[in-house]
């Protein structure tokens, strides 16, 4: 998983064109509304619509770089796992019976917002494909 640490070695601005880009790119592909990515990504309505037609313009927290971590790392942990993109894009989207989730999707718990939340539904996912964070 990438760090704060690796990802400082970047120009900070086209990191965050960059990073938004992707993370928007993802929460849409797993069917997010627009409230739900700023939800997730801790971004006001004005600063992500800012940051979509102005990429250039894209600032981001430290908080929100990890957060367009984390979604990067779920992505790439569900493109090894699953082999159609139907269950790539899919999955964030099921009900999941195991103990954490309690019937609630993965989507239902990161929309909160909480960065506890975010993390957890991280190392769930990462531990799918066989990742250190079991």
């Amino acid at each position: 998983m990438m760090t704060l640490a690796k990802m400082s070695e970047y120009d900070p601005k086209d990191l965050a064109m960059a990073g938004f880009k992707a993370a928007d790119n993802i929460l849409s592909s797993w069917g997010c509304s627009v409230q739900q990515s700023q939800n997730i990504l801790k971004l006001s309505s004005t600063s992500y619509h800012k940051f979509k037609a102005n990429p250039e313009k894209t600032n981001l927290s430290d908080d929100q770089l990890e957060r367009v971590s984390y979604l990067l790392n779920m992505h790439q942990a569900l493109r090894i796992v699953f082999s159609n993109n139907e269950n790539v894009s899919g999955f964030m989207s099921m009900k999941n019976s195991n103990d954490y989730f309690a019937g609630r999707t993965p989507l239902e718990i990161i929309n909160s917002g909480k960065f506890s939340d975010l993390y957890e539904v991280t190392k769930r996912i990462d531990a799918l494909r066989g990742g250190l964070w079991g």
